[in-house]
């Protein structure tokens, strides 16, 4: 099983971008995934994630400005980041979970992507 993720980069603040993970090997559809992010420094993050049945969750520093989203029949999770802030500024990493809940800890998840770099500048 692999979680790919790609979209990361170098964005000023209040820009956007969009980071996907395309996951190969096992189907994710109506099992739950998440972004989660670690910041130099710092211990890794919840950010968002996404259930079985489409239901999502986010933290709240992102809460508003991210969106999660599934493509179940490409097997891609996407998350769209606006408002971007220098804070925001980290690895962020795509995970994917055997259960079906929308899942905040990182222990719920089995697999991991390599993680995508995003930098906001102010």
């Amino acid at each position: 099983v692999q979680l790919q993720a790609s979209g990361g980069g170098l964005v000023q603040t209040g820009g956007s971008l969009t980071l996907s993970c395309q996951a190969s090997g096992r189907t994710f559809s109506g099992y739950g995934m998440g972004w989660f992010r670690q910041a130099p420094g710092k211990e890794r993050e919840f950010v968002a994630s996404i259930g079985g049945n489409g239901r999502t969750n986010y933290s709240d520093f992102v809460k508003g400005r991210f969106t999660i989203s599934r493509d179940s029949a490409k097997n891609t999770l996407s998350l769209q980041m606006d408002s971007l802030k220098p804070e925001d500024t980290a690895v962020y990493y795509c995970a994917g979970s055997r259960g079906i809940g929308t899942y905040l800890q990182a222990v719920s998840y089995a697999y991991w992507g390599q993680g995508t770099k995003v930098t906001v500048s102010s």
